[in-house]
């Protein structure tokens, strides 16, 4: 099943998205006509893990870490599938990295792996935007917009052995599978689960294949998972 958020005449709904329409409540909403998808989950915060690829640890230079190696973006972060990706005006380095994303379904805390599979509600894609040239990465990762989420959450998947791409202009610069993770999806939230109390909502995105790299204004970034779908945002002078 996929599920959807989405702006409305009635406001924000959420139901069941299914070949361009979502049903909700009984209603039955055509999106692009009376309805626009909005990012399918509202985050108190989003937990994003890097160096989770053995391709993107030898392509940076990095040591292999003994345990997830994650930061936070905060809520103002997440930016809507299809909404334009502003540049800021005060970096020059933009860079895009397509991920995998857990959405959390209830309030847990100090998982064991074994019980991830019932506190997360499904699957969605992550974009990682990046102001590379900036000083830490506060700074260089949680800024308005630098994390298009959706377009969908999907609850029907396995996520250890996920084919997927990402495109620039049309562009191939990523291709990997999920498998060739160093630290698996239920292994990355059980253990940040022993650092937080996550709520419903809560994003947790397991990290980059190689070959995140830049994007300029008027460059559309495709990122695709197998079983979920594609997520696009076209980016625009900020």
């Amino acid at each position: 099943m996929r599920l959807a958020r989405i702006e409305t005449p009635d406001g924000v709904v959420s139901g069941e998205y299914d070949d361009g329409v979502v049903h909700a409540g009984g209603t039955t909403y055509e999106v692009g006509a009376d309805a626009e998808l909005l990012a399918p989950c509202d985050s108190t915060a989003l937990y994003c893990v890097g160096r989770n690829y053995a391709d993107t640890l030898d392509q940076m230079d990095y040591e292999r870490p003994d345990r997830p190696d994650w930061f936070i973006k905060p809520p103002a972060s997440v930016l809507a599938p299809g909404s334009s990706i502003a540049y800021p005006a005060w970096t020059d380095e933009l860079t895009y990295a397509g991920e995998l994303a857990a959405v959390i379904d209830e309030r847990c805390t100090d998982l064991a792996a074994e019980e991830v599979d019932d506190a997360v509600r499904g699957y969605t894609i992550l974009n990682d935007l990046d102001a590379l040239d900036q000083d830490g990465r506060t700074a260089r990762k949680a800024f308005d917009g630098s994390a298009p989420l959706g377009p969908w959450i999907e609850t029907d998947l396995e996520p250890s052995d996920l084919d997927m791409t990402t495109d620039v202009g049309g562009e191939r610069r990523q291709e990997a599978n999920t498998g060739q993770m160093l630290f698996s999806p239920r292994e990355v939230v059980a253990f940040l689960s022993e650092r937080y109390t996550f709520r419903p909502g809560d994003v947790v995105s397991f990290g980059s294949p190689a070959n995140p790299g830049l994007v300029e204004p008027g460059d559309e970034v495709e990122i695709w998972y197998e079983g979920i779908g594609t997520l696009r945002n076209t980016v625009v002078q900020g």
